[in-house]
């Protein structure tokens, strides 16, 4: 039985410098995808099926440096592992504001229906009902971001979390020039 074929991301370069930002001053395994180029890349991948492996195949046109060429591969994966990191810490930090946040909001929802109840209890009838619905409702107002957070904002950074971390995991192969 043969391994699934992965599934194909394809580049076609004039020069492989083309694929890395030029102004980044890193060693060549740390620097950065150039934008476009990782745009490409990372949306060509979403269009893809989920389920299995990807490679990415870099047509070029003119030969590369043999040393850069070697270093390719890693140099890709590199990026796109340490962009998977950045997602995995903006979840967990979204995660953490959602739940001190969430804190805040049931006690101060809390804190507004106590209230509302003892206006409610102390005042005149005539104002008491206005003053409660409105405290009631302040609380609930402020529930809206936390459950945003848990309900809506966090599943997307998740979903670019794990496509980069396939990303980081795909093969790279350079399709030299003919000749």
């Amino acid at each position: 039985m043969s391994a699934a074929k992965p599934n194909q991301i394809e580049v076609r370069l004039r020069e492989l410098a083309q694929l890395f930002n030029l102004m980044d001053p890193s060693p060549f395994v740390d620097r950065d995808l150039d934008a476009a180029a990782e745009e490409f890349i990372v949306s060509w991948a979403r269009e893809l099926p989920h389920k299995g492996e990807l490679e990415l195949v870099i047509h070029l046109a003119t030969l590369p440096d043999p040393e850069r060429a070697a270093g390719t591969a890693k140099a890709v994966r590199h990026y796109f592992a340490s962009r998977a990191e950045f997602k995995r810490r903006e979840l967990r930090l979204l995660l953490r504001r959602g739940r001190s946040s969430g804190i805040i909001a049931l006690l101060f929802l809390a804190g507004c229906f106590g209230v509302g109840e003892m206006i409610r209890q102390g005042a005149s009838q005539s104002w008491s009902g206005f003053v409660e619905l409105g405290l009631q409702i302040a609380g609930w107002v402020a529930m809206w971001r936390p459950l945003e957070i848990f309900l809506y904002d966090w599943w997307p950074i998740r979903s670019d979390q794990l496509l980069l971390e396939r990303l980081a995991r795909m093969q790279v192969r350079l399709e030299l020039p003919k000749g």
